[in-house]
């Protein structure tokens, strides 16, 4: 088939039917989620439930059936996290699809928009600014501008013509063009690129998910030496029976494995996932939850963020007075005639100019956000639109409180100028004679101010963004009351990487910023520590997306900037951000709270096992005991008090946290059962006695340590404590004998009450004492650290 016919009828719908049978389709090499098999198999074959099914075979294998109390605690944990794991694969799948790569290609002659996974070799594709390439093509009419930063980390625009390949991965910045895809599916350049970094790339996870990987695989290799030892040490050297030196080994592994901490961890983070999906926000990684949450500098972009995505003219000002205002609508008619839509200035331009002369129209050059303007040929003659600082360059002076003035009222303010140069694309080098002002606006959205008033009370930095005048970005941050509106700097004056990091300490608001210096300035706030949120919509925010810790795209933006960003605000409504924080702060900090619920057992049964061995004395809990602690002391209240709103600024190192949290607790129960041991056997208690004695003052330990970690005390929270508080006291009346508690004689209950009245001043004691080392330790390593960098 001949190119032209090509380029104007496309594929058949037959032609394109037989290549994707022959699999010369666009699938992608990566499916975007795992699939309910991988999710059901990933939740049930895991270490620990590995451990404890050879648990609960030793344990019926000695007939201590009663100590399988922790069963149906892992075999629910199990469910729980696979039904959550998919309702929430469901719901994500499901925004996955709406906002799934489009392309629009011609089949039998007709431009039609598809899904880009269902384009075939040989697609006539139509490509526009903001568009990714999404398979490797070949140009075959028009010209555009590309940018491949994301394939080959050159950030220069590069200027494609008629036989131009174009490589999938990158996107346009300018222009249009009409393209023969070459290469698709696992062929194409960017998916072979994804090929091999999967050979060597593992996922990048969470903080959290890595620090309790962490926390696990100690907690994995420690149980199966101790586990060995106390057995030994019971069944060999005092001489009990099978079952009794099982029981106390089972009681001391339970206690040590943090099971339901890394499904706490993982469940919290697919229900946030789903909540935000409700709220029409698309997460591309889970990672982004928690960074949000630990977001303080948010670079903001001022047109679809501050402002509505729609601009309009507002008026014009005529320089040349030899043009009258109908002449100059005219001149400007016939330049946007010759202008794609490309972006949302053009797009107000041609609304407002479309009554074209009918003059000879030559060379279009499409918009250059590197130089900040695009051209257009009329009748022989070239013309230039643009940022007036950009074009009129030494003339700007002149015209300079006259265009200010404008900016000051918040209008964006463009100059149409005669050029006496030849249109290339790139910097303008010949003489510029100005015509007329352009200005534009768009409205602030209306709940603007108080999105910015939020992330003030949060503590969260803003700056301010764009590539329009400062002056006018200074207005409308004023009128949408973003705290140091008012200091505002031209990026262009910004020539070196100590003048960025300078201005970035002191301004807040930057005009004329190139998209080089977008990355720039992202690189300069995280060396000086910040976590750095970036939203945008556009072409030119991409390379900074990608480079900052949390970027967020509004979905009525480009393809490029919605695919590049972790978060996707599906509805282009920037007022659900404070939504987005709130849900990763709840998460981050709750799971702190909840995580050390669940370390405070781990250390209490390491520490206490550890104990056992040095004095060689039986482990003083069964399993049934420990399963009964965990229920009501952790699980219960672990995973309700991970679901409750929690906006608190969130400090420190995950990891420090809870076991700075959980350590005085774990303590306080090892010294605890230690005195409960050493006076049950002074005072001739039953060993039975004394485990129930023991068992009853962990419990209050733990109550009192969830009251502590969980105040200031509200309804729902003191129903929570009250709640479980009641669940244990009813199971130890009415379940005795399943969960192994003695009926103690008046010795054991006044053992056990003395201790529990005794353990929340040993608790507190032990905080401050805590307390007080970790502070010594983080001061040795903070100076440590200071030595080290001088």
């Amino acid at each position: 088939m001949p190119q032209t016919k090509t380029y104007k009828f496309g594929l058949s719908s037959a032609e394109a039917k037989e290549r994707a049978r022959a699999g010369k389709i666009n699938t992608a090499v990566k499916p975007p989620s795992k699939s309910v098999k991988q999710i059901v198999l990933s939740n049930i074959f895991t270490y620990f439930n590995f451990v404890f099914l050879i648990i609960a075979i030793i344990l019926s294998l000695v007939h201590s059936f009663r100590d399988l109390t922790f069963l149906p605690i892992i075999i629910a944990n199990t469910c729980i996290g696979i039904f959550q794991e998919i309702r929430s694969k469901i719901v994500l799948d499901h925004l996955l699809i709406l906002n799934a790569p489009t392309a629009r290609v011609i089949r039998d002659g007709e431009l039609m928009k598809i899904n880009a996974e269902e384009l075939v070799q040989d697609d006539i594709v139509e490509f526009k600014a903001g568009d990714q390439i999404v398979a490797d093509a070949v140009v075959i009419e028009g010209e555009i501008s590309a940018n491949e930063a994301l394939l080959t980390g050159e950030a220069d625009e590069i200027h494609k013509t008629k036989n131009s390949e174009l490589l999938s991965g990158s996107f346009v910045v300018s222009g249009k063009c009409y393209a023969k895809l070459t290469k698709v599916g696992e062929e194409s350049y960017i998916n072979q690129l994804t090929l091999e970094a999967k050979k060597t790339k593992k996922k990048e996870q969470s903080e959290i998910i890595r620090s309790l990987n962490v926390i696990v695989k100690i907690a994995g290799f420690a149980i199966i030496p101790i586990g060995i030892i106390l057995f030994s040490q019971s069944y060999f050297g005092k001489s009990l029976d099978l079952k009794s030196s099982v029981q106390a080994m089972v009681a001391s592994i339970i206690g040590m494995i943090p099971e339901g901490l890394f499904l706490l961890a993982s469940v919290s983070l697919a229900i946030s996932a789903m909540r935000l999906a409700r709220r029409k926000i698309l997460l591309h990684d889970m990672k982004s939850i928690e960074t949000l949450a630990r977001v303080d500098t948010l670079c903001v972009d001022k047109t679809g963020t501050i402002t509505d995505n729609n601009m309009a003219v507002f008026d014009i000002d005529i320089l040349d007075k030899k043009l009258s205002h109908k002449e100059f609508e005219q001149l400007m008619s016939d330049f946007c005639y010759a202008q794609d839509t490309d972006n949302i200035t053009m797009t107000a331009l041609k609304d407002h100019f479309n009554q074209p002369s009918g003059q000879k129209i030559g060379k279009a050059q499409a918009f250059s956000s590197e130089f900040k303007y695009s051209g257009t040929e009329i009748d022989g003659k070239s013309y230039v639109l643009g940022a007036p600082e950009f074009i009129l360059k030494k003339d700007f002076e002149k015209y300079r409180e006259r265009i200010e003035e404008h900016n000051r009222k918040g209008r964006r303010v463009v100059v149409l100028c005669k050029y006496a140069g030849e249109l290339t694309g790139k910097a303008l080098k010949e003489k510029v004679e100005p015509i007329g002002l352009i200005l534009l606006t768009n409205s602030i959205r209306e709940n603007a101010p108080e999105t910015f008033a939020y992330f003030a009370e949060q503590g969260v930095d803003i700056k301010v963004i764009s590539g329009d005048s400062p002056l006018t970005v200074s207005e409308v941050a004023h009128l949408a009351k973003i705290k140091g509106a008012e200091k505002y700097i031209d990026a262009s004056t910004l020539l070196t990487d100590e003048a960025i990091d300078k201005a970035l300490k002191t301004y807040t608001v930057f005009g004329r910023v190139t998209p080089e210096q977008k990355r720039k300035f992202v690189k300069s706030l995280q060396a000086n520590g910040h976590t750095v949120a970036m939203t945008g919509d556009g072409v030119n925010d991409v390379l900074a997306l990608r480079d900052a810790d949390c970027s967020i795209a509004m979905a009525s933006g480009s393809d490029a900037a919605s695919q590049a960003a972790q978060v996707v605000l599906l509805e282009s409504d920037f007022s659900c951000m404070p939504d987005v924080v709130a849900e990763g702060r709840r998460v981050v900090n709750n799971l702190e709270r909840s995580g050390s619920l669940f370390l405070v057992k781990n250390v209490f049964s390491l520490l206490t096992s550890i104990l056992a061995i040095c004095f060689a004395v039986t482990y003083p809990l069964v399993p049934s005991q420990v399963s009964l602690i965990s229920m009501f002391t952790i699980g219960i209240p672990g995973f309700l008090l991970s679901q409750l709103p929690n906006k608190d600024i969130i400090r420190g190192n995950f990891v420090e946290n809870i076991l700075k949290k959980a350590i005085p607790a774990g303590l306080t129960d090892a010294f605890m059962i230690a005195c409960m041991v050493v006076t049950g056997a002074a005072w001739g208690l039953s060993t039975a006695d004394t485990s129930t004695a023991a068992t009853l003052v962990i419990a209050v330990i733990g109550f009192f340590y969830i009251f502590t970690i969980i105040r200031p005390l509200d309804n729902l929270r003191a129903l929570i404590l009250f709640g479980c508080v009641l669940g244990l006291v009813l199971c130890t009346a009415f379940l005795p004998t399943l969960f192994s508690m003695a009926r103690m004689e008046w010795r054991g209950w006044f053992l056990a009450g003395a201790m529990s009245l005794l353990a929340p001043f040993v608790l507190n004691a032990t905080n401050f004492l805590v307390g007080k080392i970790w502070e010594f330790v983080r001061n040795i390593r903070n100076n440590t650290t200071e030595k080290i960098k001088r």
